[in-house]
């Protein structure tokens, strides 16, 4: 079992909570953040003594306040910490549902669990914690395991993405190709454009543009 565990999460009921599992897997040593900022600090402090943590539990949001950072988010943490110390172990623990978010931790970051907060949190992640220091294979809640084998989410690729994410921000059809060309995005051509914003309106059975932004939000892919 892990012997150095830290918890970046800025409420402390969620605190308690992953206090509890790792207590009960007789975890030595437990540390906790609630700044982003602070929680990258103690793992490089920890390295630089050699005495390295094992595993970041991390939640994904953290509340802004009168204190200015550098890493704003759970997201951003990870990113950092997987920058400076790729064999890091990570358990998302999050209230995030967004299938298309979730399952880019898993690709981009390659962490190694996310467990969803709710009911069965305690349970779901002491499993986690569990088959991440067995180095098996990832671990999701079961409620969410259908998001690694969603179609959906496995073939929308990044350009459908800012296509997406240009017509949130107002952008037209018509107008897409020159916002294209000036962002440096490519392919650019209205044509280009025109069939995937079809294919994208077709796979997910929206009725327009607009429908089509609802849907992706929905599913968290903007």
């Amino acid at each position: 079992m892990f012997k150095k565990v830290l918890i970046a999460d800025d409420i402390d009921f969620n605190d308690i909570a992953a206090v509890q599992v790792l207590e009960d897997l007789e975890i030595p040593e437990i540390a906790y953040s609630k700044y982003c900022d602070d929680a990258l600090l103690k793992i490089k402090r920890a390295y630089k003594d050699n005495e390295p943590y094992e595993l970041l539990i991390s939640d994904l949001s953290f509340k802004a306040d009168c204190r200015e950072n550098t890493l704003n988010s759970g997201e951003e943490l990870i990113s950092a910490v997987k920058q400076l110390f790729p064999e890091i172990k990570i358990i998302v623990f999050s209230i995030e549902d967004k299938s298309y978010r979730i399952k880019s931790l898993f690709d981009k970051y390659g962490i190694n669990g996310f467990v969803m907060k709710g009911r069965n949190s305690i349970v779901e992640l002491k499993k986690a914690v569990e088959v991440t220091c067995q180095n098996k294979q990832k671990y999701l809640s079961p409620d969410l395991n259908y998001i690694l084998q969603d179609k959906t989410v496995n073939e929308i690729d990044n350009y459908d993405i800012q296509l997406i994410k240009y017509l949130s921000k107002g952008v037209t059809q018509e107008n897409m190709a020159t916002a294209f060309v000036e962002a440096g995005i490519t392919p650019n051509s209205k044509s280009t454009i025109e069939k995937r914003l079809n294919k994208l309106k077709i796979y997910f059975k929206a009725n327009n543009p607009a429908h089509l932004v609802a849907i992706a939000k929905d599913l968290g892919l903007v």
